[in-house]
């Protein structure tokens, strides 16, 4: 057994405590490396894809969006969660068009990432768009967004005087903007 193996948990119990349309609360009695017992509550998330549209002059397509549980604006890349038996590349390709009425020519997968690990299950699939098209947005009754243009260093810039807030954004620009550096 390696070192990192042995940190591993076993779940012994598990209770469902809520059943939402977006989130599911279990609460887990585990097994400890050490044999004691702990118990774990966490949520489980169908996953999501995260955009960054990038246009040929370098700029990206972020979204203005009121987010209800921090009571404001926040500026954000475009996402939404996967939904049942949809690859994650579907996910983003939709999302896209949804929020933006952007299509794209590439969509190159830059990978994963969990936001929350140590309370969910959530995975975010990072894309980044490019060959971008305008057309008719797409967008959900209960979605209100605006469609925010700006030099890509803007908004990494932004990243660092704290106008950008969204841990997802903050992740996804950045590996964006590294990805790109190597290109």
């Amino acid at each position: 057994m390696s070192q990192s193996e042995s940190l591993t948990e076993q779940q012994l119990d598990s209770s469902e405590v809520y059943n939402g349309a977006l989130l599911h609360v279990f609460k887990d009695t585990v097994a400890l490396p050490s044999g004691r017992q702990s118990v774990r509550e966490w949520i489980k998330h169908p996953g999501a894809s995260a955009i960054v549209p990038l246009f040929e002059n370098g700029d990206v397509m972020l979204l203005e969006q009121y987010r209800y549980p921090v009571r404001e604006v926040c500026l954000e890349v475009p996402a939404g969660k996967i939904d049942s038996g949809e690859h994650h590349a579907t996910t983003a390709e939709r999302e896209l068009l949804e929020e933006t009425g952007l299509k794209a020519e590439q969509m190159m997968y830059i990978g994963p990432f969990y936001p929350g690990v140590g309370y969910s299950d959530e995975v975010i699939h990072v894309y980044i768009a490019k060959g971008l098209s305008q057309h008719p947005d797409n967008m959900d009754d209960d979605e209100f967004v605006l469609p925010k243009r700006m030099p890509f260093s803007k908004a990494i810039a932004k990243i660092a005087t704290g106008e950008i807030k969204d841990g997802k954004t903050i992740i996804c620009l950045m590996r964006a903007w590294l990805w790109q550096q190597r290109e």
